[in-house]
Formats: C-alpha cells, structure tokens, sequence
C-alpha cells in the first residue's frame, strides 16, 4: 500500500516525498488507520519494521490538522534508552519538517544542568511532543514542570525492553497523571504475559496488530562453534588471530563476562570496547560514538544494544552465547547485514546451550552449520541435548548440577548421622555395662 492512499494529511506526505518514502510495510498499514480513527492500539513487531513510523505519522497528521491545545502537551512517547529516545526525536524532525506549528522535546538522562533547563522550559511551554526515558520524565513530573491533564496520546515503543530495565513502577507512576481519555499506543518486539498485564491495565478495548517474527536477512551468513565454556575464549582467540576483524559486535547476555571478554581482546591488541549497564549515560555515549565513528573496531556488549541502535556497517556478530529464545537471536545478528550489506553471524554454543541453539534451529526452518573447533582447543562436545534426570523428588536437573552436589551433600550427612548414632549406641552400650558391673559389686 502507498502512504497517499491512507488519510494523512498533505504535510505529511509532502515531507514523506521528500524522504523517498512511497509504500507503506506491513505495520504501517494496519496500525496507521486505527490510530487515525481513535482506537487504543497495541503492535508486536521486531526491530527494522517501520514500527516508528507507524505511530508518529498518524499521530504528527492529526495534531497538525488541528482540533488540540496550542499550549499542551498532547503526546507523550516513552522510550527505553537514551539512544532509542535520540532516534524517535531524529524522525520526529524528519516526518515534522513541513508542520510548523507542532513542537517537541526530547527528555532523558546523562546530560548536563544546562540540558535540564532546556527541557524544563519545553515541557512548560506546551511542548506539542514529549520524548522521553522514565526515569527523567518522572523527575519532571516530581518538580512540577509538566501538566499531563490535556494529553491525548501516550506511546511506549519497545515496551518488553522497558519492563525488563524494571521500568514497570515508573510506566504506572506516569500513566497514573494521564487523563481518562487519552489514546494509548504500546509497541512491542514480543508479547509475555508481563505485556499482556500491562496492556489489560492501561489500553482500552485495544487493536491488536501482530506480525509474526521475520527470519534473519539471506546475506547474514550463520555459523556455529560447539564447545564446553572453557573453549570460548580460545575460539575468539583463533577467530581474531585469521584475519583483521573490524566492525564488530560481540553479545553476552552477562555484564560480567562483557568485562572479562573486552579485558582478554585488549591484551590481544584488539581495538575494542564495552557497554553495559555498569556505564553511566555519559560513558554509553561516548562508547557508542567511538564505535560509530570507527575509533574502535570491537564493541562487545549486553543487550542493551541488540535493539533500537541503528549502525548499518556492521561486518560481523558473535553471539558469545546463545540468547534465550529465537526472537533475541533474530534481533542480535540483525545488527549485521543492514543497508544491502553482507554479513556474518557466528554463535558459540556451549553444552548446556544446545537444547536453546536447537530451538532456533526450529525456528529458522535451517540447519546451521557448525565449524570444527580450532586445533589445540580439544574435543567439542556432541551436539545434542542433555539429558533431564529427576531427583528423588521428582524434580529435573540437568548434567552434575548443584542438585546431584546436594543429594552427595544429603548423602554424605546421611552418612555422618549414621555415625554418630553408630557411635552413640556404643556409649551407651559402655555406660549400661558399666552400671550392671557397679551393681554386681554392691550386691556383693
């Protein structure tokens, strides 16, 4: 479908034009009309479907078209992340160029005193568009420098990520100062039943628009190494030491092994970086501009970057682990292979893991093919899964997990009770001997 064949307004389409932007994707086209027509909404897509666009452009059509308080703040969209914020703000001007009467503010941490001023005053002003992070949003609120009473629109973009950031009090808190009648749009990458309670709590009889998770792009070529956890860091070692690797994103799903991977790159000259959450605002973005402006070549990280950032020259992704379900898969190697570009997904996949790898294997349709382990490393494990074995009690476990230590533990002071109860029917057996010995020497 052409966006001139849905009812925005003619601005809209003219800034559209401009951008080269003429057929709609999938979410666009069923969320662009029910947002003009008033519904609560509720969208589950990926990252790259056009999801921005799906909520600012209806929403941008009907505030320029009028019918709003000039000095209000009449939408509210709420981002996880400072850089997903700074994105959402840079189409905002690009869908906004020809509206000249709609404004906005984009409100989040890690700035200075000077930036907060900044803000403060947009907010007061009526700022026509608030884009924020909860936690600089609720201070504001908290100051008294934003009036939510005349709100029309409420937008959480990435939702799912902004509940596992734990921002869930703060989204309430927020909501809590919106008035009955607002609009509520939540996107979001994948629908637990977190989201669903969430969604049931704040979204009026809401549309919901679903797009199935879409497989990776075909010029992401994947591969895997099947190792023990020990071996990880060797195939990294080989896989550096080949060739000249550059733009380059290596994922963990633990900040602790984020520090440890960065620290055994740098002792290997490897150009390289790391973000999570143990940064502050100030030290993200300054990593993320080093990466971004090639002044380093490796930027190894958590989550936190596996969605909403937008770099489309990178070469390679390293999953150092496999992430827990395919949707994560599919967003973390789709940091690759952007903009018509080929690129490369590699994924080590440990013993315990091979049951998670195996799902995604499901999920694509394919078999991914598993590279020999470099020589020196040993032997890889088989790749299948291991086996569940139930205690006792019926509870599963897998392998020689803390489970089998415990019952060795249990049996262990089974075995020292025995022992002791052992050693004291041995006394007592001494001390009966003893009073039936002083009782014959009375009775003589």
């Amino acid at each position: 479908m052409y966006f001139d064949e849905l009812n925005l307004n003619d601005n809209i389409l003219d800034a559209l034009d401009d951008m080269r932007f003429e057929t709609c994707t999938p979410i666009q086209e069923k969320c662009i009309p029910e947002i003009l027509d008033g519904h609560d909404l509720i969208g589950i897509a990926q990252t790259g479907t056009g999801k921005t666009a799906a909520y600012l452009l209806p929403i941008l059509s009907l505030l320029d078209d009028g019918y709003y308080p000039d000095d209000a703040n009449n939408c509210v969209i709420m981002s996880p992340t400072r850089e997903l914020a700074q994105q959402i703000d840079q189409a905002m001007q690009g869908f906004g160029y020809y509206l000249q009467d709609i404004s906005s503010v984009a409100v989040y941490g890690g700035n200075d005193g000077n930036r907060y001023e900044q803000e403060m005053r947009g907010l007061k002003l009526g700022a026509d568009v608030i884009i924020a992070t909860p936690g600089r949003l609720i201070s504001h609120i908290t100051m008294g420098n934003v009036d939510f009473s005349r709100v029309s629109f409420f937008v959480l973009d990435e939702a799912d990520r902004m509940l596992d950031m734990g921002f869930s009090e703060d989204i309430m808190t927020i909501a809590k100062h919106l008035p009955p009648t607002c609009q509520i749009i939540m996107f979001s990458a994948t629908m637990p039943p977190k989201i669903e309670q969430l969604a049931k709590t704040l979204l009026k009889n809401p549309v919901e628009v679903k797009l199935a998770v879409s497989k990776p792009a075909d010029n992401i070529h994947q591969t895997a190494y099947v190792c023990h956890d020990n071996q990880k860091l060797g195939i990294l070692h080989d896989l550096f030491k080949k060739q000249e690797l550059k733009r380059v994103i290596i994922f963990s799903g633990h900040k602790s092994k984020v520090k440890d991977i960065a620290r055994d790159l740098k002792r290997m000259h490897v150009s390289c970086g790391e973000m999570h959450s143990d940064l502050d605002q100030s030290q993200r973005d300054e990593m993320m501009y080093r990466f971004k402006s090639g002044q380093i070549d490796v930027l190894v990280a958590t989550d936190i970057v596996a969605r909403g950032i937008d770099i489309d020259d990178i070469e390679m992704v390293i999953n150092y682990d496999v992430p827990h379900d395919a949707e994560d898969y599919v967003h973390r190697i789709g940091r690759t292979a952007r903009a018509n570009r080929n690129g490369t997904a590699i994924t080590l996949v440990r013993g315990r893991e091979i049951g998670m790898f195996m799902q995604i294997e499901k999920f694509l349709e394919r078999t991914i093919d598993k590279l020999p382990l470099p020589e020196g490393l040993g032997e890889a494990p088989e790749y299948k899964p291991m086996p569940v074995r139930n205690d006792r009690r019926g509870r599963s476990f897998r392998g020689k997990g803390r489970n089998r230590k415990s019952a060795k533990g249990r049996s262990n002071a089974n075995a020292k009770g025995n022992s002791n109860e052992s050693k004291r029917n041995k006394d007592d057996k001494k001390r009966q001997d003893k009073h039936t010995h002083n009782h014959r020497s009375a009775s003589k």
